[in-house]
């Protein structure tokens, strides 16, 4: 009896012990609430969220169309995330200013990145920017970043140095930068060796502790045209890659408390619409487990993790105008 009694113990803590080890959800996610929070230009989209120094910034293009001349970024502010204002207009003369991103840097000010769509292409084709600032509202001049005719798309802090992929826009290819925090950048990688005809748009998570592997989710576009899921060890000059199983478009990606890793894409299987799902790294698998409010032109989110909530900025058109929209989502307990 006291054998058995014994072995049962034994197997109780066993299941305690791997019990413990799980996350405490079943991987569903919840949509807590969703709002618009900007629709007074005429196409607003491509946006990104941060939290700084205690308040939320949201931004994004706002122009006459999805591709027009007189694109601009705009910075809207809120203390609550209900109640939304504009902090700030980026405008150009001479170019459309697009996909805005937006980081806090590690000396405690803002980055807004994006990147320039000359009216006159004689010389060149697009140039990447940032731009700083200590409170939001007021901002640098531009700094040029990467090379010309190359998108450098998302930028993401490991340390005191930004890395990011770019994509050439004459040129077909991918190649890797870094930024520093006066706004210089160097490109590490030439040309990336990732399969596919048009890698393009790209989202980086670095680890939390040393000899862990960043990571990368990345759009392919053209043959193959499914994503691709790349990993990299310190220095950060040598990915490997493996391919998705879908195709995405607008990728972010963001690691929360527990350790799992949440993407928001776009997808395209039985309609575009805006998704967030979860992603092993390991199997190169997307899952999906939420349809955000979404459909026709719709996606780039911004991701910020947040009270035990992710809070996600994205635009979309299922309302008709393509509109600026806040979700607030948690995982399902």
């Amino acid at each position: 009896m006291h054998k058995a009694l014994a072995t049962k113990l034994f197997l109780v803590m066993v299941s305690c012990a791997i019990l413990c080890e799980l996350p405490a959800d079943d991987g569903r996610l919840q949509l807590v609430g969703v709002q618009k929070i900007w629709d007074q230009g005429a196409h607003n989209a491509f946006t990104d969220l941060v939290r700084f120094q205690g308040n939320w910034f949201c931004v994004f293009r706002e122009g006459a169309g999805h591709v027009s001349p007189d694109g601009a970024l705009r910075v809207l502010k809120s203390t609550d995330g209900t109640h939304w204002t504009s902090a700030a207009l980026i405008e150009s003369a001479d170019s459309d200013l697009r996909d805005a991103k937006i980081t806090t840097t590690p000396d405690g000010r803002l980055m807004l990145a994006g990147a320039e769509a000359m009216n006159d292409t004689s010389q060149y084709k697009h140039q990447s920017l940032v731009w700083f600032s200590r409170n939001g509202t007021d901002w640098s001049l531009a700094h040029e970043v990467g090379d010309r005719d190359n998108w450098l798309w998302r930028v993401s802090w490991n340390g005191e140095t930004a890395y990011g992929f770019g994509y050439g826009t004459k040129q077909r290819g991918l190649s890797f930068f870094s930024v520093d925090l006066q706004g210089n950048s160097s490109r590490l990688i030439d040309r990336v060796d990732v399969p596919g005809s048009y890698p393009n748009e790209s989202s980086i998570v670095f680890p939390e502790r040393p000899g862990q592997p960043a990571f990368c989710l990345l759009r392919q576009d053209g043959q193959p045209n499914s994503g691709f899921v790349g990993s990299a060890a310190p220095p950060y000059t040598n990915w490997s890659w493996k391919k998705l199983n879908m195709r995405i478009g607008g990728p972010h990606l963001i690691r929360i408390p527990d350790g799992r890793y949440i993407a928001s894409v776009r997808l395209y299987d039985g309609g575009a619409r805006t998704s967030l799902c979860w992603l092993d790294p390991d199997s190169a698998t997307l899952t999906e487990s939420l349809k955000l409010p979404s459909g026709g032109d719709t996606s780039y989110p911004g991701l910020v993790w947040h009270d035990e909530q992710l809070w996600v900025s994205y635009y979309s058109s299922h309302e008709g105008k393509t509109s600026i929209y806040l979700a607030k989502v948690r995982p399902v307990k």
